[in-house]
């Protein structure tokens, strides 16, 4: 059956769309959807992240807030200063110990902070002021449905053509970047930790929806968060902009940043990092061609924007993802043309399998089932979940590329 949809809620300027799903019980909302009050607003269930035992609880996450950012320099210095050896940057720790992390800790400095502050706003100014179609995510466990604005490609492609022209015009060497890396990565280190505090204050004191809560615990609240769809406004939703503005274009820069470091210090750009930077940025690239259908995913339509989302989408993908295009900057290895065109045509084949598997999903979830994949009716489970809510139904597609990946 289809859901029925009712009147928008308005809350607090933000665009959601709440719906009444069929054989469900809604709960009994508040007068305003950004109230605290506790009868509407329970403590969330995060059983299915956290251990049952306190202690486990807060030694995890403790342990994954303190040691994320020593993985984070101990790959820069692998990289960069040990010429990707990791026994040689464990060797040169161990013999070191404290003192040798202090002196090879690259702290933030003023052209890192500008320079990432610079791609930040810009970031920001193009997700708020492009126009692109209104595409609704899927529902929240309190009947809303947030709305985005579909406009990642005129942002990926705006921001490589400036990021070009001013590298033509010499306005700015993008070389610069691998110069200071390390600087940068602190940078984002720091902007995990600040953003994170920002939006545990902003889901205490300004909820945007009736899609926040407590787990009772102050860490908990930091790490997993307390809004699932923080918004400043009707267009500007934080969590996407993080996701895919920050962390996936993020990552777009770097890999053409590194690329022109190698062409300026040896005169050209090895085939192995050609092709490195050529499938990450086809990768990207397809990635923001199915921007709506990563609004149904695990990150942007389940997890709650805390520390562990922060830190995923701001440092993680950035800086892990192109990580091997770091390395090859100065250790550039000749793949010939024959194999250079072998692995570059593998891995375009890689990317249309992720992208037919991507539209197989949203052509399965769009028409509830109701469609043909490969020509003949799909195959699917009709699912029961149970929520702190009551029990939910949902179609889960067994046909396609996903038939294949599981024999």
């Amino acid at each position: 059956m289809k859901s029925v949809m009712i009147k928008p809620v308005k809350a607090r300027g933000r665009a959601l769309e709440r719906t009444l799903e069929p054989r469900r019980k809604r709960t009994q909302s508040s007068k305003r959807s950004g109230s605290r009050n506790p009868k509407h607003h329970d403590r969330f269930d995060q059983s299915s992240y956290l251990s049952s035992s306190k202690a486990v609880k807060i030694v995890s996450m403790l342990a994954m807030m303190i040691c994320s950012p020593f993985f984070i320099v101990f790959m820069w210095y692998t990289m960069v200063r040990a010429d990707g050896s990791v026994e040689k940057a464990c060797r040169h720790f161990f013999q070191f110990g404290i003192r040798g992390i202090k002196d090879v800790w690259p702290f933030p400095s003023q052209r890192a902070c500008k320079l990432v502050g610079a791609f930040v706003l810009f970031e920001a100014i193009l997700q708020a002021l492009l126009p692109g179609e209104r595409v609704m995510g899927p529902s929240t466990p309190v009947g809303n449905r947030p709305l985005y604005t579909r406009n990642g490609i005129p942002c990926f492609l705006i921001t490589l053509g400036v990021y070009y022209l001013l590298w033509r015009e010499r306005l700015f060497n993008p070389a610069m970047v691998y110069d200071i890396i390390g600087e940068i990565y602190s940078v984002l280190i720091c902007a995990t930790y600040i953003t994170t505090t920002l939006l545990y204050v902003k889901g205490h004191m300004a909820p945007c929806s009736s899609d926040w809560g407590s787990s009772g615990n102050v860490l908990g609240d930091f790490f997993w968060g307390m809004e699932l769809c923080p918004r400043l406004s009707s267009v500007f939703d934080i969590k996407v902009f993080m996701n895919y503005r920050l962390g996936i274009m993020g990552w777009a820069i770097l890999v053409i940043s590194f690329a022109i470091k190698q062409y300026e210090v040896q005169g050209r750009v090895s085939d192995s990092l050609m092709v490195s930077s050529l499938l990450m940025l086809m990768y990207i690239a397809k990635f923001f061609w199915m921007e709506a259908a990563f609004g149904c995913s695990m990150d942007i339509a389940h997890d709650r924007a805390g520390w562990f989302m922060t830190y995923t989408c701001v440092t993680w993908i950035p800086v892990v993802n192109s990580s091997v295009n770091l390395y090859l900057v100065t250790h550039p290895i000749q793949l010939g043309r024959r194999m250079a065109s072998t692995i570059f045509l593998l891995g375009m084949l890689c990317i249309y399998v992720v992208w037919d598997c991507d539209r197989q999903r949203q052509l399965f979830r769009n028409s509830h089932g109701k469609c043909q994949i490969w020509g003949r009716i799909p195959t699917k489970i009709q699912a029961r979940h149970q929520t702190e809510r009551g029990e939910r139904k949902s179609l889960l597609l067994t046909a396609g590329w996903l038939c294949l990946t599981s024999m």
